[in-house]
């Protein structure tokens, strides 16, 4: 029941996303679960986290708004993963992931990750740490939208 609940507390602060220019970010995490309907179908349906297990699916939501007066230009938004949460991926598949703490980036598939062992192998989705979008074009005065990524609880 402990680690249920820390784990809990722990994605409900999931790190703060970082964006340059002037952008505002918020961020907002849910689980995603299978309720069954009345007709005998289910569906899937996003809930606030209250408490969390191991393999429950996780949606982060960045939200992101120009609240300055001049388009926002070479504008990027990175955020860390929870140390509890394994990376699944975004919504557009547009992201940079590091799997060093935010030291280097790429594309998972051009990443290697060094063990601690001393090995060296190609990075997977569960040893991604932080993901980052890169805007090749500015985002205009009060102009906004969200970035979607997904996890499992480890």
């Amino acid at each position: 029941m402990i680690g249920r609940l820390f784990c809990a507390i722990a994605l409900l602060l999931p790190g703060a996303a970082m964006a340059a220019n002037n952008v505002s970010l918020s961020s907002d995490v849910f689980v995603e679960r299978k309720v069954a309907k009345p007709n005998g179908t289910t569906a899937l349906v996003l809930e606030q986290p209250k408490t969390v297990t191991p393999g429950d699916k996780l949606v982060f939501v960045v939200n992101y708004r120009n609240v300055g007066n001049a388009p926002a230009t070479d504008f990027s938004v990175t955020n860390p993963l929870p140390k509890a949460v394994a990376f699944n991926g975004t919504a557009d598949g547009t992201e940079l992931v590091s799997v060093d703490g935010g030291k280097s980036w790429g594309p998972l598939s051009a990443l290697t990750y060094l063990g601690e062992n001393g090995d060296v192998r190609p990075a997977l989705m569960t040893d991604v740490t932080h993901v980052k979008w890169k805007f090749n074009r500015s985002i205009s005065a009060g102009s906004g939208g969200k970035l979607v990524f997904r996890g499992t609880v480890k």
